[in-house]
């Protein structure tokens, strides 16, 4: 047999299977990274949406922050300082939240139920909770304004950072030991 003939020959039966393994294992590995890629991409899409759909929204419904928030109970609840003349308008003269007598000169607020609080122990509690009173519940705030406040702590789970995807995304990949011990 010629050089030519050899060339131009189909390979020996004992060089296919190994040819066909290696490629199969090629085709196998660029289809996982194709499903990993549309899948990145399919979540930035959903994620971009939504926050294309939560920008449109009506100035009306748009989100306050804790400074506006606590502006506007500043301005329907105004900050007190606690004197000893108060002791006879004030129903009681300790604070619920921190369970500590009011003291001449410290900040309180006044609220329309006659319950009265430290500022910043009152102001601590409606940004965790809704705009009620501690002790009645009855509502300090219209349910519209703490819907707004409420909207901007969720607008604020997601950022949008790069770190929280490249977490999310490694956990589906499995290479890293922290995410093979807790998922």
């Amino acid at each position: 047999m010629s050089l030519r003939s050899n060339f131009f020959s189909s390979p020996s039966p004992s060089l296919q299977p190994a040819a066909m393994s290696a490629l199969s294992h090629l085709f196998s590995n660029l289809y996982s990274k194709t499903i990993l890629l549309f899948t990145l991409l399919l979540i930035e899409l959903i994620l971009l949406i939504r926050s294309l759909t939560r920008l449109n929204l009506k100035s009306d419904k748009r989100p306050i922050t804790t400074t506006q928030y606590l502006k506007l109970i500043e301005n329907k609840y105004p900050t007190i300082y606690y004197t000893k003349k108060l002791k006879p308008k004030l129903q009681q003269l300790d604070c619920s939240v921190c369970l500590s007598e009011f003291e001449d000169g410290e900040k309180i607020r006044k609220l329309n139920c006659k319950h009265s609080f430290h500022k910043d122990c009152l102001d601590k509690w409606f940004q965790q909770y809704l705009a009620t009173c501690p002790l009645c519940r009855n509502k300090v705030l219209p349910d519209d304004v703490v819907a707004r406040y409420q909207l901007r702590n969720q607008v604020d789970q997601y950022d949008g950072s790069d770190e929280e995807m490249v977490f999310f995304l490694s956990a589906f990949h499995g290479r890293h030991r922290f995410h093979r011990r807790f998922f």
